[in-house]
């Protein structure tokens, strides 16, 4: 009898999101909704509605707010047993949906949260990446600062000591890396250096090598991908997307995913009456893992990944949990989504 793959680790900061009513600016709010979120969740989620066994591994504060983010990730089957309790606070971000002309609008209130804080010595590193299949994780958790850098260092080093393929989300944001005398560029290139798979489009390749590449067309992805993969031995898949915005309530995607000896894009679908926008792409990551981690090419990659992204657009909150027969059957006949 052939032995059960090991889980994915999803490596990451949970955040708790409170969201204003659509049309209800923050500053006038009465009531805010609850969701718990954060980039790594949201694809640790979604892997698990999947079918496939996945892990978190975090910090949270030992406080109510805490208890409430765990057991929200553990009810998607998520296992939680290594996301520790530290004293502290939880990272928190402000939502003001998209309504009518006006575009939505994240507030972040994150500083000083438990996991922010964490030394590595606080994580159970190497007893989360036991018998673990994979290990992903994004860029947000170096742009929290030095501590962060530190944890990503860390988890990464592990990772590769113990034999993990690491999956990296680039997940740039301008705003967390400019807070602190940072060095984007060179930390991200050398995480990037352990990874075998990378989400990330050609704005991130050129941030990594320093070369500008163009996004306009097949062709010119394909010499963004190309370069990676001469920078980055290790790597063997890059996926992302590309979004044509109408309106804030039709968008216009398409996806790609580039393998050393073969490449697919996606034609591009419109998406409407789009609920919310948030965790997008960490469905697609999700999708194209799910194909990735399950023996598929690249058409199937990105074809999953597209459809997962999809779907999420049409879920309120952070996270998307569906079966991979509910998966499936949207790739068939993909409903509201014309082509």
């Amino acid at each position: 009898m052939s032995e059960e793959p090991g889980p994915i680790v999803c490596f990451g900061e949970v955040l708790l999101r409170l969201a204003a009513a659509p049309g209800v600016p923050l500053a006038s709010a009465n009531s805010l909704d609850l969701v718990v979120g954060g980039a790594e969740a949201n694809v640790a989620a979604a892997l698990a509605g999947l079918g496939l066994p996945a892990r978190i591994l975090t910090c949270l504060p030992d406080n109510p707010l805490g208890r409430r983010a765990v057991s929200a990730i553990r009810s998607t089957g998520v296992d939680t047993r290594h996301a520790v309790s530290v004293p502290g606070r939880i990272g928190l971000y402000f939502y003001e949906p998209p309504a009518g002309p006006n575009p939505g609008r994240v507030t972040y209130d994150r500083d000083g949260s438990a996991f922010g804080l964490a030394s590595p010595a606080v994580l159970p590193i190497a007893d989360a990446l036991a018998g673990a299949r994979l290990l992903h994780m994004s860029g947000i958790t170096p742009a929290l600062g030095p501590g962060g850098t530190a944890l990503a260092r860390a988890v990464v080093g592990a990772a590769r000591e113990a034999g993990v393929p690491v999956s990296f989300d680039g997940n740039y944001r301008a705003n967390l890396w400019s807070a602190w005398d940072s060095d984007p560029r060179a930390i991200l290139a050398e995480l990037v250096g352990g990874a075998q798979v990378m989400f990330g489009n050609h704005r991130d390749i050129s941030l990594l090598l320093g070369r500008t590449f163009s996004g306009d067309g097949p062709d010119r992805r394909r010499e963004a991908a190309e370069a990676a993969f001469e920078a980055f031995p290790d790597l063997l898949l890059i996926a992302s997307t590309a979004r044509r915005v109408e309106s804030g309530g039709i968008h216009h995607i398409a996806a790609r995913v580039d393998m050393r000896d073969d490449h697919w894009q996606t034609a591009e679908v419109k998406v409407e009456n789009i609920v919310d926008r948030i965790g997008t792409g960490d469905a697609f990551a999700a999708g194209v893992l799910h194909a990735y981690l399950s023996g598929e090419g690249v058409r199937e990659a990105a074809r999953s990944g597209l459809a997962l992204a999809a779907m999420k657009h049409g879920v309120a909150g952070d996270q998307i949990v569906v079966t991979a027969g509910e998966l499936a059957a949207f790739n068939h006949d993909a409903g509201d989504i014309r082509r």
